[in-house]
């Protein structure tokens, strides 16, 4: 019996070191609010691909798309981050989380009205992107604000991540049932509501002012103090260089997504839907791992592995023909490309200095926001001519290959670590 209890308190015990971020309220309402609009999110995103290939039936035309909703947040990219640096991140994030919801709306009156076009889709796409270039960089620097203890930070960071994944794991799901039963037009309707949830969230929260002394300070002089600093300081640029693979060539499987459900499994929208929720499964355990974890010592052990791993399933998955099979793989793609992100994201805040985390941050955002579309406009055109199986078997290699380089440099940047673990 002794052993018994023993084992419940272990679990009880991990349970509350997985959520401990959640004992700080404004942290609690960002959750909640995140967690509800990040399903609408995630159902919108099924949607509009799920929407451009009936339209369509082009790889190209997906890639195109993805290029449109994200070019902005690579070109705005360091504009915003220095803004998260000098304004408020809370005001940033009400005011972007406003307009997207706008967006979404505009969205599901043309589709249930049956006047969306291609160019309604590139149009709204790119403005969303414009709103997410500010919105990325003000909330991952925002979760610093959010907790009193900066020991909570890596557990803020990793349910952050659980919020995102346990979207995808749901959202998807639901798109792909109501797509099949009543159509795209609900899932954008749907998300726009959902973004009342945050709103009032971030309504509620109690933040503390912070002076910004670099208000007055030229604009082109603070942009190139962060590009410097990021580039310099030698852990930022190992940590860069391999986000910047991945996010090149390893996110633009979500364009293949809609090809692989349909052509090579022989689905429809459930399957697309079920291929995501197994994806953000695998993310959801990545997630609770590192949630766990209670210290930030090891994770760039972490991040070579992961990220192994990631490119590895892409690479199994661009040639297996089973939907089961294709299931299991994509729950260790999940994994695999969570744990890189939150370990890369969590070693980012920890070690860059605080008035210049939101240019930093904004960066980070950058990686997905501009190398993801262009790597999605890079992948629909290969997918063109030599098919979206090989096209994702090499990108998913070079993934595997980025992974093994940044393995090779861990001795330098533990060296550089060190001092900040001591």
């Amino acid at each position: 019996m002794g052993s018994k209890w023993d084992i419940q308190d272990k679990i009880t015990a991990n349970c509350k070191l997985i959520v401990r971020a959640l004992r700080h309220r404004n942290y609690r309402l960002f959750f909640t609010g995140q967690t509800i609009s990040m399903i609408g999110t995630w159902m919108q995103d099924i949607a509009i691909n799920w929407l451009i290939y009936q339209l369509t039936g082009s790889a190209l035309m997906l890639g195109t798309v993805n290029f449109c909703s994200k070019m902005p947040g690579f070109m705005l990219g360091p504009l915003a981050g220095l803004l998260v640096d000098r304004f408020s991140r809370h005001r940033i994030i009400i005011f972007t989380q406003i307009m997207s919801m706008l967006q979404a709306l505009v969205m599901a009156v043309l589709v249930l009205s049956n006047r969306i076009e291609v160019w309604h889709v590139m149009a709204l796409g790119t403005m969303l992107g414009c709103i997410q270039a500010f919105d990325m960089p003000a909330r991952h620097a925002f979760i610093v604000d959010l907790v009193d203890d900066r020991e909570d930070m890596n557990n803020a960071i990793a349910l952050n991540s659980i919020i995102i994944n346990v979207a995808r794991l749901i959202g998807p799901s639901i798109a792909g049932i109501l797509i099949a039963i009543v159509g795209e037009g609900i899932c954008f309707l749907l998300n726009a509501g959902s973004f009342i949830a945050v709103i009032a969230a971030l309504l509620a929260m109690k933040i503390r002012t912070k002076h910004i002394e670099s208000a007055s300070r030229s604009i082109s002089r603070e942009l190139c103090e962060g590009f410097t600093y990021a580039y310099q300081f030698l852990p930022i640029r190992y940590l860069f260089f391999l986000l910047w693979v991945i996010s090149f060539l390893g996110m633009p499987y979500i364009v293949f997504m809609p090809i692989f459900a349909d052509q090579v499994l022989g689905g429809g929208s459930y399957v697309l839907g079920f291929l995501f929720s197994a994806t953000g499964l695998g993310a959801i355990c990545g997630a609770s791992f590192l949630a766990a974890r209670s210290y930030v010592a090891g994770l760039e052990n972490i991040i070579p592995v992961a990220a192994g791993l990631f490119g590895l399933a892409l690479t199994i998955f661009s040639q297996n023909t089973s939907i089961w099979l294709a299931l299991c793989i994509m729950f260790f793609a999940g994994i695999g490309m969570i744990m890189h992100s939150i370990a890369t994201n969590t070693l980012l805040q920890t070690v860059v200095d605080d008035d210049k985390r939101g240019r930093i941050m904004s960066m980070y955002s950058m990686a997905f926001q501009g190398l993801t579309p262009l790597g999605s406009l890079l992948a629909g055109f290969l997918a063109e001519r030599i098919g979206a199986p090989a096209t994702e078997c090499i990108f998913g290699s070079i993934c595997l290959l980025g992974a093994i380089a940044f393995y090779n440099c861990l001795p330098k940047m533990k060296a550089h670590m060190s001092a900040i673990y001591n």
